[in-house]
């Protein structure tokens, strides 16, 4: 996390790694590193994170950012050291009004950032594991599942009822909506374990104004 060690505005790990971060432990092998950040702060992160080549990510295309603000419909950037043939990290543009974060897939559902941005022990930020599911339910690849299980017999009854209530929301018809009704089982059928304390404030509600 050194790459953002000058970084003043929020900021917090995403994706697979959140998942780990919020459990304590890896769960499986990562191919990448999501980095959220409010898109009104972009700016200021990528001055405060000289020295790495920007692209723009849109429609399965990369597109040099060359030092300007990014495009309005891109939500991705691609970050690498100047000539690297691997990628350092990708930075996630979430969208923020009104004092709360927003997703962009449906502007009802939001969230106090209090309560959307966890902190490891370690003090990295990451993604609260109940929002980081809900962008993964729209994509469902394996990976996907393997959090979904790893994660739920851990959440707090609070952020299982955030998820689904945002499912029913969104995506009325996903599978995950039902194992998420508090019934005690996973996919598999076994018991939950006892749940984690989520260890932030929530405001309880799925949908807000």
């Amino acid at each position: 996390m050194a790459w953002f060690a000058n970084v003043s505005v929020p900021w917090w790990v995403a994706g697979g790694w959140a998942i780990d971060l919020f459990l304590d432990r890896q769960t499986r092998v990562h191919r990448d590193l999501d980095i959220g950040v409010f898109r009104r702060d972009i700016d200021a992160v990528l001055a405060s994170t000289p020295g790495y080549e920007v692209f723009e990510a849109k429609d399965g295309k990369l597109s040099y950012l060359c030092g300007r603000t990014p495009r309005s419909e891109v939500n991705s950037l691609w970050c690498r050291v100047p000539g690297a043939q691997t990628w350092q990290f990708e930075i996630m543009l979430d969208e923020f009004r009104d004092r709360s974060w927003v997703y962009r897939k449906d502007p009802s559902i939001r969230r106090d950032p209090a309560s959307m941005i966890r902190t490891h022990g370690t003090g990295i930020p990451y993604l609260a594991p109940e929002v980081q599911l809900l962008y993964k339910a729209r994509a469902m690849r394996a990976r996907d599942e393997q959090d979904f299980d790893a994660v739920v017999p851990e959440l707090s009854a609070t952020a299982r009822r955030w998820l689904r209530q945002s499912l029913l929301h969104t995506l009325p018809s996903h599978p995950w909506i039902d194992r998420l009704d508090g019934s005690g089982k996973t996919r598999s059928g076994e018991p939950r374990r006892g749940q984690r304390d989520d260890g932030a404030r929530h405001d309880g509600q799925a949908h807000g104004g």
